[in-house]
C-alpha cells in the first residue's frame, strides 16, 4: 500500500515521498509535507529557475538561491519566475 501525506503545497492527500528530496532538515520537512506530485512540480519549477537565470548547481550561491526558492514553493508565499519569463 502506498502512503500517503497531507501536501501543504496542493492542499490535500497525495502519494508520499520514499525518502527526503534534499539533505538535511528541509528535506525530512519536504518529506513529512509535500506529495510527489507537488516535487515533480517544484523539479519542473527548479529547472525553469535554473536556466532563465542560467544557474550552475555547482556554485554556492546558486544552491543556496534554490534552497531559498524552494523554502518559499512549499512553505511560504511560493516562488515566481523571473520577472520578464514568458512560458512557452
Amino acid at each position: 500500500m502506498t502512503e500517503t501525506v497531507n501536501c501543504v503545497k496542493l492542499g490535500r492527500e497525495g502519494e508520499a515521498l520514499t525518502k527526503p528530496p534534499y539533505p538535511g532538515d528541509l528535506g525530512k520537512r519536504i518529506q513529512a509535507n509535500v506529495c510527489r506530485e507537488a516535487w515533480e512540480m517544484w523539479r519542473e519549477h527548479q529547472t525553469m529557475l535554473i536556466n532563465e537565470y542560467r544557474l550552475s548547481p555547482m556554485d554556492p550561491k546558486a544552491r543556496k538561491f534554490l534552497e531559498e526558492e524552494m523554502e518559499r514553493f512549499f512553505f511560504g508565499d511560493g516562488s515566481a519566475p523571473p520577472p520578464d519569463y514568458t512560458p512557452e
